[in-house]
């Protein structure tokens, strides 16, 4: 598996994890909206995150083929981040807009935090 599919394959695991979490807090805590609005923009940025996978991916098979690519699917992954919207605004007394955004945001801050503990774990296995 290549050092890319590695890191996806972490940051899947990671948002699994991270939605775990976020049904035990929708399930257990008097904040279900919120919760509830986390989990769907949480399962919306996984989506946006695959879709760029596979983007990347197959545009790497492009370029070692010679063949052009245009587009790494902006307009896929805007469209899903308007669906998360729409959803909220449309049962906004079971779906919050607030936990929709962060739950948007979920991924990108898996990666950072991803990249500082594999930034850490290289440091400690040059020591």
């Amino acid at each position: 598996m290549t050092s890319y599919g590695e890191n996806m394959r972490r940051y899947v695991q990671y948002s699994f994890y991270l939605l775990a979490l976020l049904v035990l807090g929708w399930g257990f805590t008097p904040y279900e909206s919120f919760f509830l609005g986390f989990i769907v923009g949480a399962v919306l940025s996984l989506l946006i995150l695959w879709s760029l996978y596979s983007r990347v991916k197959r545009f790497g098979q492009a370029v070692t083929e010679g063949r052009k690519m245009y587009s790494l699917g902006m307009l896929t992954r805007f469209a899903l981040a308007i669906i998360g919207v729409i959803i909220a605004t449309r049962y906004p007394d079971a779906i919050q807009l607030y936990g929709v955004v962060i739950g948007l945001m979920s991924t990108y801050i898996i990666i950072f935090l991803d990249f500082i503990i594999q930034k850490i774990r290289f440091k400690q296995e040059e020591r």
